[in-house]
């Protein structure tokens, strides 16, 4: 070999060399003995260790333990046969990062023969993201395949129960024997139940777009308190309302927000035994509006406090589950929106909303 000659391949090897160095897939190389002999900056990254933490280790540092004890077997019987299934395909298997947490790999494996002796590449991809995109992917087609199926169902069971209660209410205006307008007055009740069961379904996965502007929180909230003020009068539950003496208008759909508020408030009358209170407060911030709904009613236990905003989830003899899923949902979609919720068993609860100042910060 000639000096040219020598000084093209020393170029072609350093080539090669800062080529896989500097790949954004990992590069792992075993020997016979299945010891790790070269790690890329790519493979720090994707495991989480450093080259000098893995190299002179068995590759099983990396990989769980079932995975590593098949891995292992066909590396041996490579080496007695010469012939390998995963050699020259790409395979998922689990891997494992320095801080314990396993992930799927792809996992592409060659073979190198050097001076008598077998090298095994493995050319790796991370494949977290990949799986997430993919279920995120599923759910949706799941989720617009149930819409599809939830609208057919609810505009089939709609009309007919729009009929029964149509005809139950009429008949309640002349029937003068007691026992049976009790019982076309229960009829009334769970035609309207299953209304709002059927509109909270079609809510939950047909989700209306939103159709921003600016909203009179103060408007909207003592709009809202005039449709249960009876209700409450009832029940001999006061309800005090707290507003600074400035309007705030708020970036937001407002029949969306109406709903989510309507649905904060009777949670809030559900929750309060008779003669108790109810206070809702409203308090501009920086580039917010805060609005507290507050109950003195028993509280939110240890064991449904992770569950509070998860589809289908009810503590109560009738619901769907999904007001305060669908409430949430609403708030998060509008930029800059968000609910949390503070409670104390036997203290009551508060659900806290944030929107948007009209014209300012997220709402803009």
């Amino acid at each position: 070999m000639n000096k040219n000659e020598g000084r093209h391949t020393a170029e072609e090897l350093l080539i090669l060399k800062e080529a896989v160095e500097n790949t954004n897939e990992g590069f792992v190389t075993i020997n016979e003995d299945h010891r790790v002999i070269f790690f890329n900056q790519a493979a720090e990254k994707i495991f989480g260790y450093s080259r000098q933490e893995v190299l002179g280790h068995d590759l099983s540092v990396i990989m769980v333990p079932t995975c590593a004890k098949d891995h292992k077997g066909a590396v041996e019987r490579y080496l007695k046969t010469g012939k390998g299934a995963r050699i020259g395909h790409e395979t998922e298997l689990l891997a494992t990062r320095k801080n314990g947490q396993q992930f799927p790999a792809a996992i592409s494996f060659s073979v190198t023969r050097i001076g008598g002796k077998h090298f095994f590449t493995g050319l790796v991809r991370d494949l977290t993201e990949t799986k997430v995109l993919q279920t995120k992917i599923l759910q949706s087609e799941r989720l617009a395949a149930l819409g599809q199926l939830v609208a057919e169902i609810t505009h089939e069971i709609k009309n007919p129960l729009m009929t029964i209660g149509g005809f139950a209410r009429q008949l309640t205006k002349s029937l003068n024997n007691q026992k049976d307008l009790e019982k076309l007055n229960i009829i009334v009740a769970e035609v309207k139940r299953l209304e709002d069961l059927l509109s909270d379904l079609r809510e939950y996965y047909l989700p209306r777009k939103l159709e921003p502007g600016p909203v009179d929180i103060r408007s909207l909230l003592q709009e809202i308190h005039s449709m249960v003020k009876a209700d409450c009068e009832k029940r001999n539950i006061a309800v005090t309302m707290d507003f600074e003496d400035r309007s705030h208008l708020v970036e937001g759909d407002e029949a969306r927000l109406k709903q989510v508020f309507i649905n904060l408030i009777k949670n809030a009358m559900e929750a309060t035994k008779s003669d108790g209170h109810i206070h809702i407060k409203v308090k501009g911030l920086k580039d917010h509006v805060q609005i507290q709904v507050t109950d003195d009613g028993p509280g939110i236990s240890k064991e449904h406090w992770d569950k509070i905003f998860s589809p289908f989830f009810t503590t109560k003899t009738h619901g769907s589950g999904l007001g305060l899923c669908i409430s949430k949902r609403i708030l998060e979609d509008h930029p800059g929106g968000s609910i949390t919720v503070t409670s104390k068993e036997g203290k009551g609860t508060t659900f806290e909303v944030l929107l948007p100042i009209y014209g300012q910060g997220d709402g803009t």
